[in-house]
């Protein structure tokens, strides 16, 4: 009989700590090295799994009395590149790893592909890691980064992975002190400094950069704060930042209300406003459509978010959507019911005002429809709710008991016909609340106590005078007439409010449909909104007996997705054989499915549209091909015709049997048919180039290649002498298809040589920039004013009063072409003193690595001719 073996506990997941850099260069790295020597001076097992000091002299020396863990090496197309040697790592197991550069993409035939992966796995074997990444590597910044400094960050680490670090610690600098920095030489070596500050240091760039690190941390911590309150559940407002709740019912007063908590929102840095509208659950909205749509607009363009809740008791749906969210303040507009209507309630501004309680402001706001009536409570659309349906029930079976009791312990006798009035005028209260039902109980419930309390003979059933039973008779009859007349009224109240929203839900749709202006999601979520759904899907199929397929949803956030078949939605409504709208939450009444109906058309008609719009704008991209072939044909016949000619005259010449030719001559001839082929062999490849672009059949076959590889090679078309090059050894290898970047580079470099005075030679010079590299191509011509900056790079434009045989006007169209395919980007800028300069930035196959230097042997040389 064997022992059973105890189960080994699994080992605690290390703690992640990152130090989130705003910018390139403001000290992550240099704020990790400090703290993991904190730790080792408490007694910490502390090493270095990676560090990128970049040269930076301060961080090197940093470095001294940490343990290093060697790297290990990698071979990549004759280049050595030096990785982070996990397996190491793991066997050594410090108690705490510093990995540098979380985003980082590794070497290829490393074990994972990026850096945070094998982070993982040192956590997962309950080493503590202490890392870093700048703002811009976030994946779901990408766009905005591009947008902001024109450069499409490649190396990129996911969201999820920052947001599950343990610490988060955000490293930041003014871009005023940046700068300082990078001009002392503190972050780039000086050959480099120019060209940054010119491009990614710019002041507006850091600006926005920060920004976005800021905005980012604050909803990180934002996060923890709600995650903590949730674990302890915690439901009282903590002020950590301020929270404007806007309770809209999508009256007139909702503008006034909006702004005014713009407003008290700009006097906070970082306020939020959150606009709130409470729908009952039953039927159509009572609130205008229109009304709600602008002002859910107005909120939008003033930075704030709208939101739709459902609730009956909007008092208290408003508080728990304000306490949701942890608001700090709320603000509702007085109300617009007249003195009289405050007999049905209190109204939602105080009942709010009660319950907010001390963590909640609730703030009044006066309006100049203050007092100016909203009709009836209840009335408005929305069907006699189970309060005041209740609330009647006791008032007419109640009422006349506590009537007889108060008219029974009086003294003197009112008299029957007083009796008769008070107990009708119950009749009439338990009509006005809860209708004919609760108005009938009290007529029958009044006739019996005034029959047996107050007419003769007394508490008996019998009555004995003639006009006391007409007396009793009339009552019944009055109150039921009452009663029939009142709920009459209400019903008609309630038609006429059904009929007015749904005029002006159909209003606001045919306005749509005459302005084209809503998208299918738009209105959609419009569908949502009004009948307080949980989600909607307008679904399709291609005929009777196909599977549908979904067209545009919304909604479904939190229950589930939304309907993908017509049973699964609690409401369908069919437009034609092929289309179907789909609700989820509800099912609705009968009369809901006029306005419903009118949905379902209008969703039909924009995804119509919406293809239209799609089919015309595939119709414009073949006008402008044949409009750009027109111009074509245009543009070449003079172009190809000069080389044409001067290649016709110079081969009739040599055929000339009148002529004797010397051996210079017939050289010079020669050389003159050579360059007419060259130029119309230039021309004719700029046509082809073009029209590749225009059609879309531009494939790059991507590769690492140097620079110095390819840009000679651009330059043996232009003149000698009329190009100098600048492109040093150590430069990061380039991702680009190389024959495409020799043709970009060659159209700007003779585009620039045609320029240039006589004497001014062209400069082309190459730098590295965080993960980009610029081939910057400068002349000192007369330069393009900024107005005509980008019209230069389209098709058949040639700048000034170029002459005719000086080209097509297709050379810098077909480079910033090919550079775009590529993933890159070519912009004109002023060259300081005059001239132009043409700014190729490409992505670079790995970033520029200090142990990198002279791994690329120089051209022409191979990788083992390089070694020592």
């Amino acid at each position: 009989m064997s022992a059973a073996h105890p189960t080994r506990p699994a080992p605690r997941r290390g703690t992640l700590r990152i130090y989130l850099g705003a910018a390139p260069g403001v000290g992550k790295t240099y704020a990790m090295l400090s703290e993991a020597h904190r730790r080792a001076e408490r007694g910490t097992d502390v090493v270095v799994g990676f560090l990128q000091h970049h040269g930076r002299t301060r961080t090197e020396r940093l470095c001294d009395g940490l343990e290093q863990v060697p790297r290990r090496t990698y071979t990549h197309r004759g280049a050595v590149l030096g990785e982070m040697d996990t397996a190491a790592v793991l066997a050594r197991r410090p108690a705490v790893a510093v990995v540098d550069e979380l985003a980082h993409t590794n070497a290829p035939g490393s074990p994972h592909e990026k850096r945070w992966q094998d982070v993982e796995d040192l956590l997962a074997a309950g080493i503590d890691v202490i890392s870093t990444v700048n703002i811009q590597h976030l994946e779901s910044l990408g766009d905005a980064v591009e947008s902001i400094t024109g450069v499409r960050q490649r190396e990129t680490v996911p969201d999820e992975v920052v947001r599950r670090a343990d610490q988060i610690e955000l490293v930041d600098m003014s871009p005023q002190a940046l700068r300082r920095r990078m001009a002392h030489g503190n972050i780039y070596a000086p050959d480099k400094i120019d060209a940054a500050l010119s491009n990614y240091f710019r002041p507006g760039n850091l600006t926005a950069l920060r920004e976005l690190a800021l905005l980012w941390t604050a909803d990180r911590a934002d996060e923890y704060l709600q995650q903590y309150r949730e674990e302890h559940r915690i439901r009282s407002t903590w002020r950590a930042r301020e929270r404007i709740v806007v309770g809209l019912t999508g009256g007139p007063e909702g503008h006034t209300l909006i702004r005014r908590a713009a407003r008290m929102a700009a006097k906070g840095s970082g306020s939020e406003i959150l606009a709130v509208h409470v729908a009952r659950s039953d039927g159509l909205t009572a609130a205008s459509p229109k009304e709600l749509a602008v002002q859910r607009t107005l909120v939008e363009d003033l930075g704030g978010t709208y939101h739709h809740v459902i609730g009956d008791d909007i008092p208290q749906a408003l508080l728990e959507f304000a306490r949701g969210v942890n608001a700090t303040q709320i603000v509702l507009g007085s109300s617009r019911r007249k003195a009289w209507q405050y007999v049905f309630g209190p109204g939602v501004g105080a009942g709010v005002a009660r319950d907010s309680g001390p963590d909640l402001d609730a703030h009044i706001v006066t309006h100049e429809h203050v007092a100016k009536g909203r009709g009836l409570p209840g009335a408005r659309g929305a069907r006699l709710g189970r309060a005041r349906i209740g609330a009647g029930w006791l008032t007419g079976l109640l009422g006349p008991c506590l009537l007889t009791l108060l008219l029974t312990s009086l003294e003197p006798d009112l008299g029957l016909a007083n009796d008769v009035l008070l107990f009708l005028l119950v009749t009439v209260v338990s009509a006005l609340i809860g209708g004919l039902l609760p108005a009938l109980a009290s007529a029958a419930t009044g006739s019996l106590l005034l029959n047996y309390f107050f007419t003769p003979p007394v508490h008996t059933w019998t009555i004995s005078s003639p006009r006391n039973l007409v007396a009793i008779v009339v009552f019944v009859a009055i109150a039921i007439a009452v009663a029939s007349v009142v709920d009459l009224a209400a019903r008609r109240t309630h038609q006429a409010a059904r009929l007015r929203a749904e005029s002006e839900i159909l209003s606001v749709l045919a306005g749509s449909v005459l302005r084209g202006e809503d998208s299918l999601d738009a209105l959609l979520e419009r569908v949502r909104e009004t009948f307080a759904m949980d989600s909607v899907a307008l679904l399709e199929r291609e005929h009777e007996h196909a599977g549908w397929s979904c067209a545009g949803s919304v909604g479904g956030a939190g229950s589930g997705e939304p309907p993908a078949r017509p049973e699964d939605g609690e409401v369908d409504m069919p437009v034609g054989d092929r289309m179907m709208l789909v609700l989820r939450g509800r099912a609705l009444p009968a009369e809901d499915r006029r306005v419903l109906a009118a949905f379902a058309a209008q969703a039909a008609r924009v995804l119509d549209r919406q293809r239209l719009l799609d089919e015309a704008e595939r119709a414009r991209e073949l006008a402008e091909g044949n409009r750009i072939r027109t111009a074509l044909l245009a543009a070449v016949s003079h172009d190809l015709r000069t080389p044409l000619a001067a290649i016709k005259a110079a081969v009739s010449s040599l055929r000339s049997d009148d002529v004797e030719w010397s051996e210079e001559d017939e050289a010079d001839l020669l050389e003159a048919i050579e360059e007419g082929a060259d130029r119309l062999d230039q021309l004719v490849g700029n046509l082809l180039d073009m029209s590749r672009l225009q059609t879309g059949t531009v494939t790059p076959l991507i590769r690492e290649i140097g620079l110095d590889e390819v840009v000679p090679k651009a330059l043996s078309g232009v003149p000698a002498g009329s190009a100098g090059l600048d492109i040093a050894q150590s430069l990061p290898m380039v991702a680009v298809d190389p024959g495409l970047l020799e043709r970009a580079v060659a159209n700007i470099v003779e585009n620039a040589v045609k320029y240039s005075p006589d004497g001014s030679p062209v400069l082309v010079r190459a730098s590295a920039l965080g993960e980009r590299v610029e081939v910057r191509v400068t002349d000192r011509g007369p330069g393009v004013p900024d107005s005509a900056k980008d019209r230069i790079f389209e098709p058949f434009q040639r700048h000034g009063d170029a002459p005719r045989g000086a080209g097509v006007g297709l050379g810098l169209a077909v480079a910033r072409g090919f550079a775009e395919a590529m993933g890159g980007t070519l912009e004109a800028e002023d060259t300081p003193g005059g001239g132009m300069t043409m700014v190729l930035t490409l992505r670079a196959a790995a970033p520029p690595r200090a142990d990198h230097a002279a791994v690329r042997p120089p051209p022409g040389r191979s990788a083992a001719s390089a070694a020592p």
